[in-house]
């Protein structure tokens, strides 16, 4: 499994304020993704003139995690369960989900930090 990128991800019941308040620390809108999981909700990735990035989603409640993206999703499944990660119970049945562009599961740590482990789905 390899690490594609690494940033935070921020999940808040207040998205437009938190991209605006990203977008006056030097952030711009590189990307957005709607629809995500049977919640349909919207996803923003941001980046700053040094590289750095954050995504900033919509959500019933406001929480933190870690974006982690590989280029083997059941691999870095089965690697983060074999330290102890369970899949969150966001989910029907905890499904992958699907966005089209990407698959993800978000998994917590035995300590309860959370990870969104994400593969990018790459035409051939």
């Amino acid at each position: 499994m390899k690490i594609t990128s690494f940033n935070p991800l921020i999940v808040t019941t207040d998205a437009e304020g938190t991209v605006a308040l990203f977008e006056e620390l030097g952030f711009e809108k590189r990307h957005s993704k709607e629809g995500i999981s049977i919640y349909n909700r919207t996803n923003i990735r941001m980046k700053d003139a040094s590289g750095f990035h954050v995504d900033v989603s919509e959500g019933e409640k406001d929480w933190t995690m870690i974006r982690m993206n590989v280029d083997n999703l059941e691999e870095a499944i089965a690697f983060l369960e074999a330290h102890g990660f369970h899949r969150a119970r966001h989910e029907a049945a905890n499904k992958t989900v699907d966005t089209g562009s990407s698959r993800f599961n978000i998994m917590v740590s035995p300590s309860g930090f959370i990870l969104a482990v994400s593969q990018h789905i790459k035409e051939e």
